[in-house]
């Protein structure tokens, strides 16, 4: 399906992010892999699928540059559906400079472009549109819900349902095909039971539109407020919960002046937490007044407020979409109240856990549903929505056969977009470009 001057070229890139590790990765794909593996590495057979370790030499000079292990892959029972190699060297950059460095001296090789090596995998058929665009939400999920959800569409779980609606477009865009072919032979179509199909098809759509949510919505990182009276010990609070040192800490009141953010990690996902200044009865200074001004506003902001209490100011109401903890559990505890210690971590698990449940709970996914995360995707489903209302209308008030199979066309070319049966070399650019190189 390439372009005749993209199936001579093999490309290359670093899968592995910049930066000091122990293991950095690479990939080759394309027709000049073999001849790589051999060159770089000095063998005159490469099994595939094999992990191989070697002493990779550059092509030319026969500098050593690395002892490692790689592994070739012979097209098509590769990712890319190409000839590749997945090369693991120490994690040192200017080791991987060395080796892109050594790869790009072979005639007809290029570093690869961002989201690449997925696009080459969907155009030599190893993955439909949809798997191929999930591969990125897979990447870039900042939950465990919307990872198990770009899993289930990597699965095809999606598209097996797209191409199953399109086969039934297909199979009425037949009947009416049929009907128009031997208009002039029969008197009138037979009509019966037209409707009733395209009600099914109808309804199968609107429920896959029930489906989407914007993966920007999806992968938002909830947040959370922590506020309260100066000296309430929120600082201390959320270097508790991160296990180190993040913020400044002092007995004095007023030492966290402006709302820091920082991340923390629960069982869920990510949730960006937030410090605030102390809001006390009445501003001492026009400082301590415009810092109690920003954290009221960040606090409109927040999708659950963590309003920490010195238990030394007696029992509060708690107001709503707000949790109230009590600090200095250590010095003294309010009864039946939820209470923490920043000093001896007594509730800190359990407030993690409180966290995780009222910030993730409404995003977790039924055992066998899935979300649509993709733009592109909803349009589809909505041109196509289009021309099954169309030909619903047609049927019932100027039921011409052709007119219907006509819109039935525009439908069925709608779904096959979605999994990339049909598409455009625009659509597949806006794709793959938002990919990592080496992806």
């Amino acid at each position: 399906m390439f372009q005749e001057q993209e199936k001579s070229v093999t490309i290359v890139a670093p899968m592995t992010p910049a930066g000091v590790s122990a293991v950095a990765a690479l990939r080759v794909s394309g027709p000049k892999s073999k001849e790589i593996v051999k060159s770089l590495f000095g063998c005159e057979n490469v099994e595939p699928r094999k992990a191989c370790y070697g002493v990779l030499k550059h092509p030319e000079t026969k500098k050593q540059i690395d002892s490692l292990l790689y592994i070739f892959y012979c097209g098509p029972a590769s990712y890319t559906g190409e000839d590749s190699i997945e090369i693991f060297p120490h994690g040192n950059p200017l080791i991987v400079r060395e080796i892109l460095q050594a790869i790009l001296t072979f005639s007809e090789v290029r570093l690869a472009e961002p989201g690449e090596f997925t696009k080459r995998a969907f155009l030599n058929g190893k993955l439909d549109l949809v798997q191929a665009a999930s591969v990125g939400d897979v990447i870039h999920s900042t939950s465990t819900a919307a990872l198990e959800n770009a899993r289930r569409l990597l699965s095809g779980r999606f598209s097996k349902q797209v191409k199953e609606l399109a086969k039934s477009v297909l199979s009425f865009s037949a009947l009416l095909e049929l009907d128009v072919d031997f208009a002039e032979e029969e008197a009138d179509p037979d009509f019966d039971g037209w409707e009733n199909r395209l009600l099914e098809i109808q309804k199968t759509i609107d429920s896959l539109l029930t489906r989407f949510k914007n993966a920007t919505t999806v992968n938002r990182l909830p947040m959370a407020v922590v506020y309260g009276a100066p000296n309430a010990g929120k600082s201390s609070l959320i270097n508790a919960l991160l296990a180190e040192d993040r913020l400044l800490v002092s007995n004095v009141a007023g030492t966290t002046r402006d709302f820091v953010e920082v991340r923390l990690m629960l069982p869920s996902g990510e949730i960006r937490l937030v410090d605030t200044a102390g809001i006390g009865n009445a501003p001492v200074s026009e400082l301590d007044a415009l810092s109690m001004e920003k954290s009221k506003a960040i606090l409109a902001e927040a999708d659950l407020k963590i309003h920490l209490v010195d238990p030394a100011e007696g029992k509060l109401k708690s107001e709503e979409n707000e949790l109230l903890v009590y600090s200095k559990s250590d010095i003294l505890k309010v009864e039946n109240e939820f209470c923490v210690s920043s000093k001896t971590r007594e509730g800190l698990d359990e407030l993690r856990n409180l966290l995780n449940e009222k910030l993730y709970a409404e995003k977790e996914l039924p055992t066998e549903d899935f979300w649509i995360t993709s733009e592109r995707e909803r349009l589809c489903l909505e041109d196509a929505l289009v021309g099954v209302n169309r030909a619903i209308e047609l049927l019932r008030n100027n039921p011409a056969v052709e007119l219907i199979a006509f819109e039935m066309q525009t439908v069925r070319h709608a779904l096959l977009s979605i999994t990339g049966e049909i598409s455009s070399e625009d659509i597949l650019q806006s794709i793959f470009s938002d990919f990592c190189i080496g992806k």
